[in-house]
């Protein structure tokens, strides 16, 4: 906000009334947008478009989507409000004719081990009502057959009327779920190395605890030290029996530690509940490495890996139970659900084939209901929260998408688009945020922002057609129509890495040599088995430095300078340059300003209304102490360097005045993937989903090995960004490495030494080679969906 006019404006507001067939936009300066104004069509289909960090996200999700939001939440009663997630008023001055939006975006669902993709779409509930009704033999209710219901029984009094008094009477009750015993719903049971836990060498004073967070120095070393259960200065191998078992495996008890009343609890359901109850991927890097050391997790003999008790598997139709059932590739399932015929329960059984059939129209049909969500990609999950839309009866709604196509086959991009526009013709409105042409091309309206990225982004380029925008000169404009051609030579391989006998998954016992010192591309439809094959037999080996699309972990306090390392050296310079502690030079640590602990921000909890953040106004913003702000570094304190654009950094550490060889290798790495615009202190939370694929991409590049492989790497990238990382994966095979790419871009394929396409379909009907060889050799024999694609791109 410009400080100039910030008491002029009048805070964002919706005016009912004023305009039916249009969402006005006027002076929106969410980010990096300059007072953007746009006028978008409601009941159309209308395309975001622009270089990643150009101000998409900005306007379609937090200016738009994020007024439509808390409007609908000002509309419940205040208590109602106090249960639910506060929104601030986008920067905007006007937003006139907002509908309810639905917000269909790239996160990857939760991580939690009870949530598959049966659970998150309510094709689960569904099937185990079917269950239920027609399941034989009749083992009780739905809930019998959810691996998240436990069964229980016991007594409890209850409330009943007799000879007109009301009387408390004993009553005994059960709860018949399907959850198996052993590893309670999981599907799997974990084994600990106690080894990994303790040094039995050392007391409990001593620091003989290995687990990460379990210092003696806090909370955990007031209850270890005052629960009375051991000495903590007696040797862990010196415990009696009694003593280890209080340590390992006592259940929650209540003790007093200095007059405070304190809960103690054994090493072992301490970690169950803290980090096996989440899905690993989750974790923090190194409380996952920990995990991944110390402890061995097996699928549940009980079970079988189903999680479901045996009670619950019993019970079959046609000779199906409902593990079974959820284990089946979902297009199987949908045929098997169609050949059920009972009266009784066919309003279910439709339903439930709708939702099953609208998986395999979303190009989801590989998937099972019993896949972990946490194993989704963020396209899998982006579009396995359209089987929920997708039936709706909803019209007039805005839906909101951001990049749908990421992770999609140029096949599975036309049912894509076929989708949206039954959304669009039900009557709704329907906002995009996409790099595609495939599908830019069938818009009706397209909004281009630009000219470029982060401070020189933020302005509409354009508005209108799609003839319109290929006529313009704008970036997006002079590449919409981009095609590659094919190259007239290819590397040599210097070697190959054999791959035999590969399965995981739906692979199919695959041999492959994959060529080294080239550029090689694996393609196919998505599910095809493209990631089974890399990351079960390639990504694991020695030299394999592995790049996918895992999400970035980071707070607000972490920026591309943290995150990559490059603070790491700065700091060491600006302490040895003034003679004080590296310490001081961190927002984080020491050098924090007291007043809003080194956020730059002071946030107001006004309860249910939105909270207030405003910078500090001790040190304004700059996160930093005001007597570390004298220490400078080459004429610049550390809060200006911090402030720097990548690229500007770069000058200065290279050959400005301040040379600092470790800090301009990672500065000329970031600058190599186009992230040149960034400012080192920019924080993590705010970077597009493109730009933290490129920030990862940056870390790794420093990394010793002489494999790089490469998941999707074109994800958020716009057309033009496209031949950046191109040239980038070229100097990196000149420089004598091997790069392997999963990718669905044609223009990265027809760049490729040599590509190996899996296939030919998804799920079971795929993980096999069906071609080997160059991109032209795969265009000229066109004999696989790949093949057919590429044809169509390239120039001839």
């Amino acid at each position: 906000m410009r400080p100039d006019t910030k008491t002029e404006r009048q805070p964002a507001v919706r005016h009912v009334g004023d305009s039916h067939d249009l969402i006005r936009v006027q002076g929106a300066r969410v980010n990096n947008l300059k007072d953007v104004s746009v006028e978008i069509p409601k009941r159309r289909l209308t395309v975001f478009t622009g270089v990643s960090g150009s101000g998409k996200s900005s306007l379609v999700f937090g200016t738009i989507a994020a007024e439509s939001q808390r409007m609908i939440n000002e509309t419940y009663s205040a208590f109602v409000q106090g249960f639910m997630p506060t929104l601030g008023r986008p920067d905007v001055d006007v937003l006139e004719g907002l509908t309810t939006a639905i917000l269909v975006d790239q996160e990857r669902m939760g991580a939690n081990p009870r949530s598959t993709v049966g659970t998150v779409t309510d094709a689960n509930a569904m099937l185990r009502i079917v269950f239920s009704r027609l399941g034989k033999p009749y083992v009780g209710s739905p809930q019998a057959f959810s691996f998240n219901v436990a069964s229980i029984s016991g007594a409890g009094a209850v409330s009943v009327e007799r000879g007109g008094r009301m009387t408390k009477e004993k009553r005994s009750f059960s709860v018949l779920g399907g959850m198996c015993a052993r590893c309670e719903g999981r599907g799997t049971v974990n084994d600990i190395d106690l080894t990994e836990l303790y040094d039995d060498g050392k007391s409990l004073n001593e620091g003989a605890l290995t687990i990460p967070g379990y210092s003696m120095d806090g909370w955990y070393g007031r209850i270890f030290g005052g629960c009375g259960f051991y000495d903590p200065d007696k040797k862990i191998k010196k415990f009696t029996r009694k003593e280890l078992d209080d340590l390992l495996y006592k259940e929650p008890t209540k003790i007093k530690v200095d007059g405070i009343n304190l809960t103690y609890e054994g090493l072992i359901p301490k970690i169950q509940k803290s980090m096996l109850s989440k899905d690993v991927d989750s974790l923090q890097p190194h409380i996952r490495a920990f995990v991944e050391r110390a402890v061995t997790f097996t699928t549940c003999p009980e079970c079988e890996g189903t999680r479901l008790s045996a009670q619950a598997r019993s019970s079959k139709i046609k000779g199906v139970n409902i593990a079974d059932a959820c284990a089946m590739q979902i297009s199987d399932l949908a045929r098997w659900v169609s050949g059920l015929d009972e009266p009784s329960v066919a309003p279910l059984l439709a339903a439930l084939g709708d939702a099953l059939d609208s998986f395999v129209d979303i190009g989801l049909g590989y998937l099972s209901l019993s896949r972990p969500s946490g194993t989704l990609s963020g396209g899998e999950s982006q579009r396995t929260k359209m089987i929920r839309h997708l039936g709706s009866s909803l019209t007039d709604v805005t839906y909101v998408f951001d990049e749908p196509t990421i992770g999609l086959h140029p096949h599975d991009i036309t049912r894509m688009n076929n989708l949206l526009l039954q959304l669009r013709d039900k009557g709704n409105t329907v906002l995009v945020v996409e790099h595609k042409p495939e599908l830019i091309t069938i818009a009706d309206h397209v909004v281009d922002l630009g000219p470029r990225a982060g401070s020189e982004g933020g302005q509409v380029m354009f508005e209108g057609t799609v003839d319109g925008l290929r006529a313009t000169d704008t970036i997006t404009g002079r590449h919409l129509d981009d095609r590659a051609s094919l190259k007239e030579t290819v590397r040599q391989p210097s070697g190959t890495l054999k791959v035999r006998g590969a399965n995981a998954n739906n692979l199919k016992d695959v041999d492959v040599d994959i060529p080294l010192g080239v550029l090689t591309v694996i393609t196919g439809v998505a599910g095809s088995g493209k990631s089974s094959l890399i990351r079960g037999s390639v990504a694991g080996r020695d030299g394999v430095v592995s790049i996918d699309q895992g999400a970035i972990r980071g707070s607000r306090r972490s920026n591309p300078a943290t995150y990559t390392g490059l603070l790491d050296p700065i700091r060491k310079a600006f302490a040895k340059e003034n003679g004080v502690k590296p310490a001081l030079f961190s927002a984080n640590s020491e050098g924090a300003c007291p007043n809003c602990n080194g956020a730059g921000i002071i946030y107001t909890d006004l309860a249910m209304m939105a909270g207030v953040s405003a910078p500090c106004e001790v040190c304004d913003g700059k996160r930093f102490q005001a007597s570390v702000l004298e220490y400078r570094l080459s004429g610049k304190d550390i809060s200006e360097v911090l402030a720097m654009p990548v690229a500007e950094a770069g000058a200065f550490f290279g050959d400005g005045e301040a040379k600092l060889p470790a800090a301009h290798r990672i500065l000329a790495r970031l600058a190599d993937v186009g992230l040149g615009y960034l400012t080192l202190g920019q924080p993590l939370t705010t970077l597009s989903g493109g730009e933290r694929q490129r920030i990862k991409l940056a870390t790794h590049l420093g990394e010793k090995g002489g494999i790089y492989v490469l998941d999707e790497p074109t994800a958020g990238l716009h057309l033009a960004d496209v031949d950046n990382l191109l040239g980038l994966i070229d100097r990196l095979v000149d420089s004598g490495k091997s790069v392997i790419v999963i990718e669905h871009h044609q223009a990265v394929m027809a760049h490729a030494d040599w590509i190996i396409d899996i296939g030919p379909g998804a799920g079971h009907d795929g993980g096999r080679i069906v071609f080997e060889g160059t991109p032209a050799d795969l265009v000229a024999a066109r004999s696989t969906l790949t093949g057919q694609y590429l044809a169509e791109y390239v120039c001839t």
